[in-house]
C-alpha cells in the first residue's frame, strides 16, 4: 500500500517505552486518587467519632450528625458523600486507627488532619502513595473492614496488595474462604505467618488449600459427572483455575502421554510452578480416594523426575484433586518424604462459619500446647 508506513526497530522501541511511560503515569494517578480518597474518609471518620463522643451536648444531637453532615456535604460537593459513605468513614477509621503508627497518628491530629502532616513534613505528592498507610482503593477497604479477624484481615491486605488483586476478585477470594483453606492445610505453627506476610511459597505444601473450591465451574447442580467432564470444566474456566490454584502456576498440558516398557500412560493435568521451579502434575478423581490412586500418581512423579525435569529444577509435585481423601489411607501408603498430596474439591463456595470455627479448635490447641510449652 502506497501510504502505508513502515517503522524502523529503534523507532518501535521508541514508540514502545513512550506507551510505557504513559502507562506508568496512569497507574500513579490513579494510585494517588485511591490514597488520597482513602485518606480523606480516614479524616472524616475520626472527626466524626470524636465530635459523636466530644460531651454530653454533643450526645444530643448523635444521632441527627451524619444525616445532617450528608445533607450538607452533597448540597456543596454534589454525590460521594451519602449515609452511608459516612457511616464506612467512621467504621474505617475505628477499624484501622489501631494499624496506623501511633506517631504518624499524633502528629496528624495536632496538624488537624493526616494529609496537612504529610503536606507539613514536605512529603511531595510524588511520593504520597510510599508515605500513606493505605495500600489499596476505597473499594478494597469497603469489603475488608466487614472483616472481624484482625489476623485474616491483615492476610487479605497484603495479599491483594502484593498480588494486585481487584476489588472483585479480593471479594471472591474472601468468599470462598482463602485464609481458612490456607490456615487448616498447614502446620498449626505456620498459621500466623499468614497473617504477618500472607501466602509465602516456599516448599510444596505451601501451595495447598482444604478444600479446592470450584463453584466457578458450574457443576454443583450435576447429579453425576465424569471425570472427562471435570476436566473439560476445568480447561474451559483455566484462568480461574489458574486463579484458585495459587501464585506461580503455568499451565502447560492437558491428557499428557507418556510411553514406559511400550506402556501408555496419560496425566490429567500438568503445570509448571515458577516460584517453586518444578512441575506440578494434577489427577482428577471424582470419588473417594484409594491407595491404588497414590500408586499410581507415585509412578507419574517418578517418571517426570527421571525423564522430563532438568537438573536445575525441583523434584516433581504430584495432587491427587478428589471429591473425598482419605488421610488415613494417604499417611499409610506414603513414605514421610513424599512429594505427593491428596486434596478435596467442593462445587460450592464452603461453609465460612464452619472453617472459622474448625481454625479456632486448630488455634485454641495450638495456644494450649505452646503455652504449656513455655511454662
Amino acid at each position: 500500500m502506497e501510504n502505508e508506513i513502515i517503522y524502523s526497530s529503534s523507532a518501535d522501541l521508541f514508540f514502545e517505552n513512550v506507551a510505557q511511560l504513559i502507562e506508568k503515569a496512569r497507574s500513579f494517578v490513579g494510585r494517588t486518587v485511591d490514597v488520597t480518597k482513602c485518606m480523606t474518609y480516614f479524616e472524616v471518620g475520626r472527626r466524626i467519632v470524636e465530635e459523636e463522643q466530644d460531651g454530653e451536648a454533643r450526645a444530643k444531637y448523635g444521632k441527627k450528625l451524619i444525616p445532617e453532615l450528608s445533607a450538607y456535604l452533597t448540597s456543596r460537593f454534589g454525590s460521594g458523600f451519602s449515609e452511608s459513605t459516612l457511616i464506612n468513614a467512621r467504621k474505617f477509621y475505628n477499624v484501622y486507627s489501631p494499624s496506623i503508627p501511633q506517631a504518624m497518628l499524633t502528629e496528624s491530629k495536632n496538624k488537624s488532619n493526616l494529609l496537612s502532616f504529610l503536606e507539613e513534613e514536605r512529603i511531595p505528592q510524588a511520593m504520597l502513595t510510599e508515605f500513606s498507610p493505605f495500600t489499596l482503593s476505597w473499594s478494597h477497604y469497603l469489603v475488608l473492614m466487614r472483616i472481624k479477624n484482625p489476623d485474616e484481615r491483615r492476610f487479605y491486605e497484603i495479599e491483594a496488595t502484593n498480588e494486585k488483586w481487584d476489588y472483585r476478585h479480593l471479594q471472591r477470594q474472601y468468599n470462598s474462604s482463602l485464609y481458612e483453606r490456607l490456615a487448616l492445610s498447614r502446620n498449626k505453627e505456620d498459621v500466623m505467618r499468614l497473617a504477618n506476610e500472607g501466602q509465602i511459597i516456599e516448599k510444596p505444601s505451601d501451595l495447598l488449600k482444604n478444600p479446592l473450591s470450584l463453584e466457578f465451574l458450574g457443576l454443583e447442580g450435576h447429579s453425576s459427572y465424569s471425570e472427562s467432564d471435570l476436566e473439560q470444566a476445568l480447561i474451559n474456566n483455566l484462568q480461574k483455575f489458574l486463579l484458585e490454584l495459587g501464585k506461580g502456576f503455568l499451565f502447560e498440558a492437558r491428557q499428557k502421554r507418556f510411553t514406559f516398557d511400550e506402556d501408555h500412560f496419560m496425566v490429567d493435568l500438568v503445570f509448571y510452578n515458577r516460584l517453586l521451579q518444578c512441575y506440578v502434575i494434577i489427577d482428577l478423581k471424582t470419588k473417594k480416594i484409594k491407595h491404588q490412586d497414590l500408586g499410581q500418581m507415585q509412578m507419574y512423579v517418578n517418571y517426570f523426575d527421571r525423564f522430563v525435569k532438568t537438573e536445575r529444577e525441583l523434584p516433581t509435585v504430584g495432587i491427587l484433586l478428589c471429591k473425598e481423601k482419605n488421610d488415613s489411607v494417604v499417611k499409610l501408603t506414603l513414605p514421610k518424604d513424599s512429594n505427593i498430596y491428596a486434596s478435596e474439591y467442593k462445587l460450592y463456595l464452603p461453609d465460612k462459619d464452619l472453617l472459622q470455627e474448625k481454625l479456632v479448635e486448630w488455634t485454641e490447641d495450638f495456644e494450649e500446647v505452646h503455652g504449656s510449652a513455655v511454662n
